[in-house]
């Protein structure tokens, strides 16, 4: 395995992880007092109205795209399931960016597949990727490994990967504290209600009560982390307060963010299949042997 090989698998791993943001947008569930009934005049309570019950459905069909600055820029397409922790698949295309770039250059065509489980999920690799790890084409990667090489942030992160559903999308604009309810929209056909706002990270602490502070502390670290200061965050809700779409808008310490994400077929049956063993090499696996190749080597 080669140094660049394992470097694109590590940079893989981080990619593949922020492809949770169709999921959540920091942070855990908070269906405190304002929840459940019809949408309501109060922005605030409507979106905890929101938020409860798109959590609560279960499962939908998923699509966006994403740009994350000069990093990548990819489209996403599939089904997941949260109603036992999140899993499901994604078909990913990365349009450019590094991660892109990198991938094209090693012979791929740029397209990936997730297989999210409870536990961890695997990437597929493509068949350049299996030239060089002995005909294996996937890669699991666990989530107690990942939470191990982030660090401080790796238990957030697990928290995250394992327990999102799209219902905390709304997290970011709850926290805004300046929510407007822009007005009647149709999204791809459907009857939506608009709603809107721009978070500010230095404000967060002091403007928002409608977190609560161990969640508005964990999304505050997350934005600056990232080195976003402010971001716009828009979602789209139909009758039964589902959503329908969120976007985000801002810049990253590496260019500007942009996510669009549509959601429908709440409900949908979602079922997902390991890949066959024989096909799968661990990415921890691929870390010991990148280490003892250096080692060997010095």
């Amino acid at each position: 395995m080669t140094t660049m090989t394992v470097r694109r698998v590590c940079l893989s791993a981080a990619v593949l992880a922020a492809l949770t943001s169709v999921a959540a947008c920091g942070g855990g569930d908070d269906t405190g007092s304002g929840a459940g009934g019809a949408v309501r005049a109060d922005p605030i309570a409507a979106l905890r109205s929101v938020q409860k019950k798109t959590s609560g459905a279960s499962s939908a069909r998923i699509e966006g795209t994403t740009v994350m600055g000069t990093t990548m820029s990819m489209k996403q397409t599939g089904a997941m399931d949260w109603s036992d922790g999140m899993t499901g698949t994604m078909e990913i295309t990365y349009t450019g960016g590094t991660m892109g770039d990198a991938l094209k250059q090693s012979g791929g065509d740029g397209t990936m597949q997730a297989r999210y489980f409870k536990d961890g999920y695997v990437a597929n690799m493509g068949e350049a990727f299996a030239r060089q790890a002995g005909g294996k084409h996937w890669i699991r990667y666990s989530y107690d490994d990942l939470a191990r090489l982030a660090g401080a942030s790796g238990e957030v992160m697990k928290d995250q990967l394992q327990s999102s559903t799209p219902g905390q999308g709304v997290q970011a604009l709850l926290a805004s504290g300046d929510v407007k309810k822009v007005g009647q929209e149709d999204v791809r056909g459907v009857a939506t209600t608009h709603y809107s706002g721009t978070v500010d990270v230095a404000e967060l602490s002091t403007k928002n009560s409608a977190v609560d502070a161990d969640r508005l502390a964990e999304l505050k670290k997350q934005l600056s982390d990232a080195g976003i200061t402010t971001e716009k965050v828009d979602i789209w809700v139909d009758k039964d307060e589902l959503l329908v779409k969120k976007t985000e808008h801002g810049r990253m310490k590496t260019g500007e963010l942009n996510s669009t994400v549509f959601y429908s077929d709440y409900g949908t049956d979602v079922t997902v299949e390991e890949p066959p063993a024989s096909d799968t090499v661990d990415f921890q696996k691929l870390l010991e042997q990148q280490q003892g190749s250096a080692a060997g080597a010095s």
